[in-house]
Formats: structure tokens, C-alpha cells, sequence
């Protein structure tokens, strides 16, 4: 009776488990591509408005473009009928539109050619598209590797136009090898010079929530190799709800999305289902990004209208829908992905408070675990919420504050505030700590760090919260080692009555003998220089902490340790300078014996920390915080007698 019973409670349990999944498809039969023929017919599918159908399109094949055994062959072709009269050719967004001949697929729509006939595309074959199933994927495994991101930059560039290199590359020079071929198709307008026509994917990049400056933002800094034909409009979804959806049945033809980063803000692109396998799937005809291995989302998408042009490829304007599994090949004949399976990700939420406008706005995003893009996708993650909540950025002081939780941090959590102005754009700067932070956690050279989240909040206020140190003034000029002296320091604030503080700064106890010249600065005055530096791109963004000199040999937490402890920019430095004391050489050699004196008499003193070093003196300066960016430097001197 027992077993009965938990036998029909497991058959209950499984039919629930098996109705929660989607209907699958079964692969169809494929023609090879040493079975197509120049002047074979038949039938593309796609979707071309918002009613979601599938329409069908007659094909031509024109022939086949081989370059060799080192390169994936392609088969152009020409597409006719009712559809593409309607949208005047092949659009942006079919890229991935699977094409039958006699019943059996033979690949995705890919590419076409600019500046010719829009009615003129590549086809990808699908037995190179099939190979990305079998692709090796670890990244929701083990340890991502990460690569080097310029050496990855050169590498698409050359994709996209060399000699020898990607896709585009071989297209073109099949192209030219092949321009007899092509003079067979009547209505094909071949360049009077043999020069390879400029070619594009047929993928359409689909952004949601940017504005014009943090689509400036995503070119400059986030894809700077990549000349993005970013949606000219500021996209959004449909009226829809969007969320998981765990029953998508996507069929070949239909909408899909790849995304980096899906939320309130939404990095990706659209294109075209090829084939369903199961719980696989295939689509694009070409590479999203490029980057093999990969852990993105994969999307439902919807077509919102469509731009045409009678003398070139028109464009689906698309949204992104719910996220219906993960992609996890991004190669060079297409990207692949699975059903039901979604990727790693980082939310993250960021809070603008701008205080002159009245505005408090909370904005999420999910974005994916990939260790090389990270950092730059979470830094235009915040520069679009400070962008599209102060509505300008111009002559603005924002304070800034970020709480990262991870593996590599004290307690848990790497936590960050600053204070910055610009009189041009301050977003510019203001996130550029938050990437370097998370580029360190990312660039763990001992493991995979875990990143659970990440957490900020700007306060804006428009004008400029500056000001100046006029003087700073010791209580005392001659001192002991050890001794505490009280600097009345005075401030200027921009446009505002002077103020005057009081820093109290502790001379070292081993300080040698003699003068002792100290530095009062504004906190921000060594780092700054180096973030100004960080914005020709964030792909160098663990530059300042992370790889200089003093960093090698540091562990992954010490790096991020040392980058969330360095003085900030409304902070005063009272701090030890370059000595410009003159001593003889038997001067010298007395100096060093007292210092190596004292400090032994100071060690004596102290009780040994078998937990790390003596707090009181590892630091041999003072900070004091302050409601204004300091902006300048003065010096100081104190006698040091015995």
C-alpha cells in the first residue's frame, strides 16, 4: 500500500514537473551544403511585424562562395516575393531566418551586402551552425578565464574587415573571387571597380531605458571596437509584463534576443530563430559578440515596425521580451543557447536622489557574469540611471556610494563613497571607482570571486561644491616623535564664506630627527589623475589600483582593499612630503641610527597584534572629511627634535 501510494505520488509529481515544460521541437532534415546547386528554389521564414506570424519568402540560390578548407562557405542567394517587396528587401533583424530547399533546412539568413541590391543575403550553412551544440560551455561551472580585451579588440576588428579573419572577412574575399558567379543574377548591381562591397549582419542591437548620452556612454567606453548601429530612438518595451518565462516554445522563424544586462536598462540584440532541437536552440547566422564560451540571456522578442530604404537593407525596430533561457555559444556561424537553463547574473540596483529637481528614482538590472565586461556594463548601468533621472550633467557634485557583496572583501562586502564635480559631465568620473572595484573582484587571478550583488546610491546637486585651502597653521612648530600637533586649517568653499577647522595630524614616533615636511592636500588630488586617465575606456579599468608597480604580488582582496581605503575627494591630507632637506653623508648615517633606535624603543612599547600590523602607526598620515571637494595643495614644515 506504501509503495502504491509514493508510486502514484511520484507519477503525480512528475506529470506537474513535465507540464511545466515547454513544448519541444524536433530538428528537421538538412540539406548539406555539397548538395546545394546554383539555381535551387525555396522558402525563408521570418517574422516582419508586431503580429508575431511567420511569414514565408521565396529564395533563389545564386551559388556557392568557398575560400578554401580554412573557411566556412556560404551560399548566396536572393530573396523575392510579396514579404520582401513590402519591406524592400532583406531587413536588420532577419539575421538567423532559416532557409528551406525541397523541404530540408539548409541555414540562416546571415549577411548582406551594403550598398547593393537589399535583396541579395548570405546564407550560413546549418551543419556549421549545428557544431556550436557540440562546443565545449563551462562558464556556469568553473572558473571563468578571462582574456585580454585589447588582443580581443584587434581580433574583431579584424573580423569584421580582414584579409583573412571572420565572417565579413571571408564573405569579402569570396565575394571578389566569385564576381563571374555573380554576374549571372541580372538584377545584381556589380561595382564597376572589384572592390569588396562593404557587408553587414543582419542583427539589430536593442537597447532599453538610454538616452542619448548613455548610448554615447555604452560606445565610448563599454564596446569602443565595435561601430554599434545603436537604435536612434530611445526604445521601450511593450506595455506587456516581462519576467521568466518557463513554457516558451520559440519556432524557427520567430523573434529571439541575446542580452548582456536585462532590467530597467537592457543591453542586447534581436534576430531570428534557425532551429529548435529539444530544449537546444540555434539562431543568428552570425556571432553577437564573438567571444566563443559565453553566459548571456536568451530572449523572446517582439517586432515593433520596420524602416525600410529602396537603396539599402531596412531594419526591424524589436523589443527584447521575457528571458526564456541562456546562451552559451557565440561563435562565429551563429549563437547557440538552451531552453529552460538561465545564466549566472549580478542584480544590480541603483538609487538617484537629485536634490534640485526633487526626483528619487530606483532603477534594476540583471546583468550577466561575464568577468571581462562587468566592470564596464555595471559603470553604464549607474551612469544611465544618473543620466536619465538629472536630466542633465552638466556643472553637477554628486555624492557617491556603492556596496559590492563578495568573497574577496572583509566581512562580505566592498563598500565605497566619494564626493566628485565636473563642469561637463560628472557621471563621466563618478562611476569610474565602482568599475575599478568590481574589475579587481573580476580579475582574481586565484579563482572565480563570487559577486552577489551590487548596490548604489548618488545624491546629485547641480552647481559646484569645491574649495580651496588657504592655509593650515600648527599649533606648535617644534615636536617629538610621536606627538599630536593642531593644524587650524582655513577652506574657501566656491562662492562662499571661508571656514576654518581644526586637523589634529600625529608626527610618526620613528620620524627621523630633523625637518619634517608635510603636505595638506585635497584627498582626491593623486587618484583623480588617475581616473581622468581611465576615461579613454573602462577596458583599462583595474589600471589605477590593480596593475601598478606596488600592486604585484598583491592578493585580490589587498588590491580592493587598498582601492576602498584611498582618500577621498572631500577629504584633507595632512601627510608627510618629499623632503627638500640637504644632509651630509656623516648626517645621514646619524639620522638612520636614531630612527632605527626609536624604532626599536617603539616596538618594545608595543604589545605584539599577531592579527596584522600596529593600526596606530601604519598610516603616517591624517585625513579629515569635508562637505566640499578640496581641490588644491599647500605645505608645511615642523622642527622633529629628539
Amino acid at each position: 500500500m506504501y509503495r502504491s501510494w509514493k508510486k502514484a505520488l511520484i507519477v503525480s509529481l512528475a506529470g506537474a514537473f513535465f507540464g511545466m515544460m515547454p513544448v519541444v521541437s524536433a530538428m528537421p532534415p538538412i540539406m548539406p551544403i555539397g548538395d546545394v546547386r546554383e539555381g535551387m528554389s525555396g522558402t525563408g521564414y521570418t517574422v516582419v511585424d508586431e503580429s508575431g506570424e511567420i511569414r514565408p519568402f521565396h529564395v533563389d540560390i545564386v551559388g556557392v562562395l568557398d575560400n578554401g578548407k580554412t573557411a566556412t562557405p556560404l551560399i548566396m542567394a536572393k530573396a523575392s516575393g510579396d514579404l520582401v517587396d513590402d519591406t524592400v528587401g532583406v531587413l536588420q533583424g532577419m539575421s538567423g531566418s532559416p532557409v528551406y530547399v525541397d523541404g530540408k533546412l539548409v541555414g540562416a539568413l546571415s549577411a548582406g551586402l551594403k550598398g547593393m541590391t537589399p535583396f541579395t543575403f548570405f546564407i550560413t550553412p546549418i551543419e556549421d551552425m549545428m557544431e556550436l551544440w557540440k562546443m565545449p560551455d563551462t562558464k556556469n561551472k568553473t572558473q571563468i578565464s578571462t582574456i585580454d580585451l585589447k588582443k580581443a579588440a584587434e581580433e574583431r576588428e579584424k573580423d569584421a574587415g580582414g584579409e583573412d579573419g571572420g565572417i565579413l572577412g571571408r564573405i569579402r574575399a569570396a565575394f571578389v573571387s566569385a564576381l563571374d558567379e555573380v554576374e549571372k543574377a541580372k538584377e545584381q548591381q556589380v561595382p564597376e571597380e572589384k572592390k569588396a562591397p562593404e557587408l553587414e549582419e543582419k542583427a539589430v542591437w536593442c537597447l532599453s531605458g538610454f538616452d542619448e548620452a548613455s548610448r554615447s556612454f555604452l560606445r565610448q567606453h563599454v564596446f569602443p571596437e565595435n561601430s554599434l548601429a545603436l537604435q536612434p530612438l530611445n526604445t521601450t518595451y511593450l506595455s506587456r509584463e516581462r519576467g521568466t518565462d518557463y513554457h516558451a516554445s520559440p519556432e524557427p522563424g520567430s523573434m529571439m534576443g541575446v542580452a548582456l544586462a536585462y532590467g530597467d536598462f537592457s543591453i542586447g540584440a534581436t534576430g531570428t530563430v534557425t532551429a529548435v532541437d529539444g530544449r537546444r536552440i540555434l539562431g543568428f547566422g552570425h556571432s553577437f559578440l564573438h567571444r566563443g564560451n559565453v553566459n548571456y540571456f536568451l530572449t523572446d522578442a517582439s517586432v515593433v515596425g520596420t524602416v525600410s530604404s529602396a537603396s539599402d537593407s531596412g531594419t526591424k525596430l524589436s523589443n527584447m521580451g521575457n528571458i526564456i533561457g541562456r546562451v552559451n555559444q557565440d561563435r562565429e556561424t551563429g549563437v547557440a543557447g538552451e531552453l529552460g537553463a538561465f545564466p549566472a547574473v549580478v542584480p544590480m540596483k541603483v538609487t538617484v536622489r537629485e536634490h534640485d529637481l526633487g526626483r528619487e528614482q530606483s532603477y534594476t538590472t540583471r546583468i550577466a557574469y561575464d568577468e571581462d565586461l562587468l566592470a564596464q556594463i555595471s559603470a553604464a548601468m549607474a551612469y544611465a540611471s544618473l543620466s536619465k533621472t538629472s536630466d542633465s550633467l552638466g556643472e553637477s557634485t554628486v555624492q557617491v556610494h556603492f556596496t559590492i557583496r563578495t568573497d574577496v572583501a572583509e566581512n562580505g562586502k566592498a563598500e565605497r563613497s566619494n564626493m566628485f564635480y565636473n563642469a561637463a559631465d560628472v557621471g563621466q568620473i563618478a562611476v569610474l571607482e565602482l568599475a575599478q572595484a568590481v574589475n579587481i573582484i573580476c580579475s582574481n587571478e586565484e579563482k572565480e570571486s563570487e559577486l552577489l550583488d551590487i548596490q548604489m546610491d548618488i545624491d546629485v546637486n547641480n552647481g559646484r561644491k569645491t574649495a580651496a585651502i588657504l592655509s593650515a597653521v600648527p599649533d606648535k612648530t617644534e615636536v617629538k616623535p610621536g606627538e599630536t600637533v593642531n593644524f587650524t586649517t582655513t577652506i574657501k568653499p566656491y562662492r562662499r564664506e571661508k571656514m576654518t577647522v581644526t586637523i589634529p595630524y600625529k608626527v610618526p614616533k620613528t620620524q627621523i630627527p630633523g625637518t619634517l615636511h608635510l603636505d595638506v592636500r585635497g584627498g582626491g588630488l593623486v587618484p583623480v589623475a588617475q581616473l581622468l586617465g581611465l576615461q579613454q575606456g573602462l577596458a583599462t579599468a583595474g589600471t589605477a589600483s590593480g596593475a601598478t608597480e606596488e600592486a604585484k604580488g598583491l592578493s585580490t582582496s589587498e588590491k580592493l582593499k587598498n582601492l576602498l581605503s584611498t582618500s577621498r575627494n572631500n577629504e584633507i591630507v595632512i601627510a608627510p612630503g618629499a623632503s627638500q632637506t640637504v644632509m651630509s653623508e656623516r648626517e645621514q648615517k646619524k639620522a638612520m641610527r636614531e630612527a632605527a633606535k626609536a624604532s626599536a624603543n617603539a616596538a618594545q612599547d608595543r604589545t605584539v597584534n599577531l592579527l596584522g600590523a600596529d593600526k596606530e602607526n601604519a598610516s603616517r598620515e591624517t585625513k579629515f572629511e569635508t562637505d566640499y571637494i578640496i581641490e588644491n595643495a599647500i605645505h608645511a614644515t615642523l622642527q622633529v627634535k629628539k
